[in-house]
């Protein structure tokens, strides 16, 4: 089992992952559960394929287990389900010192991070990722949140987990459209600031999504590391290094509002054509080099993923995204920033970027 810790002082916690580790999930979770009792918030989808190995776990060490079972998708990531989620929470008699489980994806794990950080004033909670932009990327750093009618993750909070269990094959049942979606935010840490990283994607990403377990351990691994240094150094993005963990974001957010946050357009998609767009924008800047810029979409493409508006499925006009990016919660004083890149490996944070400019290069953008 590989150990990567988290330090933030009183709020630091370990990532722990090793193949098969869902099967012995108590040898770590045995801290964390108090009254012989474990709640674990999961889906409809996950509870098929995975709860029940979670549970033969935990069956195993006399812990009696209470799974809440929700819709699937990203529309439960919604204020009616965190009000049924809370309820049922508030039910069982979850106290401050007890630990909810999240077992699933961004959706599970979101929601259920937020639900323990408002109730009674924060509860802990304990994340155990099933798909692979999970494990990469949402399950660390503490960023819990729901969307609302004017953008994705507009209302939420930042509350550490207690720990994160990662277990790479849970991802033998995840579909193959998934995976490519979790790929993108793997891919997004060598584009931040570890060109060897990219270059590593580039020549063992098909292994990754073709399931070879030595590469996706390593691909976790590494993500995870990463985003574990830069969340240390700035927890709620406060000097802006953490905002470098947002690249393709600002542009994915707003294909994903142009999509009505459904399965039109998975989260990671959206992020990996956005990745892409910054890219190409920095690049129609001059700010990196044509050359990063293809080999950047180039990769995408290569790996299954939008890498564009057209292959995105959006059709909307500069203008019109440009209006979702108003809603983006990264707004100061009426500026956005925009995160772009001198090339591979040097992204950097914009606070100088015209949306009317960003609007016109999108209305000649792929």
């Amino acid at each position: 089992m590989t150990t990567v810790p988290v330090e933030l002082g009183t709020r630091s916690y370990d990532i722990e992952i090793a193949d098969g580790l869902l099967d012995r999930a108590m040898n770590v979770l045995a801290p964390f559960v108090t009254r012989e009792r474990m709640v674990v918030v999961t889906d409809e989808a996950v509870a098929k394929r995975q709860l029940p190995r979670l549970k033969a776990s935990v069956d195993a060490a006399g812990i009696t287990i209470h799974p809440i079972v929700l819709p699937a998708g990203e529309g439960t990531k919604s204020w009616a389900q965190l009000e049924m989620l809370t309820d049922q929470l508030l039910q069982l008699g979850i106290e401050r010192g007890d630990h909810v489980v999240a077992l699933g994806g961004g959706v599970i794990g979101d929601l259920t991070g937020f639900a323990a950080a408002i109730l009674k004033r924060g509860c802990g909670f304990v994340q155990i990722p099933t798909t692979l932009l999970a494990q990469v990327d949402s399950s660390v750093g503490g960023k819990t949140a729901i969307n609302s009618r004017a953008g994705k993750n507009l209302v939420g909070a930042f509350h550490q987990p207690s720990l994160v269990l990662i277990d790479p094959s849970v991802l033998d049942t995840l579909p193959p459209r998934e995976l490519r979606a979790g790929y993108a935010e793997t891919v997004k840490y060598g584009l931040i600031d570890d060109a060897d990283f990219f270059r590593w994607c580039e020549t063992h990403g098909a292994d990754v999504l073709a399931g070879e377990r030595a590469a996706q351990i390593e691909a976790i691994e590494r993500s995870v590391s990463a985003k574990a240094r830069i969340v240390g150094e700035d927890e709620t993005e406060r000097s802006g290094r953490r905002a470098l963990l947002n690249l393709g974001h600002t542009f994915g957010h707003a294909l994903e509002a142009e999509t009505g946050f459904s399965d039109a357009l998975l989260h990671g998609e959206a992020v990996a054509a956005g990745i892409v767009l910054a890219f190409r924008y920095s690049a129609h800047k001059g700010l990196c080099s044509e050359d990063d810029a293809q080999r950047v979409s180039t990769h995408f493409e290569a790996a299954g993923l939008p890498h564009g508006l057209s292959s995105a499925g959006v059709r909307a006009d500069g203008k019109r995204l440009g209006a979702h990016m108003m809603h983006d919660k990264k707004m100061e004083g009426g500026t956005l920033p925009f995160l772009l890149a001198r090339g591979i490996g040097e992204t950097f944070l914009a606070r100088d970027v015209d949306l009317e400019d960003v609007a016109a290069f999108l209305n000649s953008a792929d």
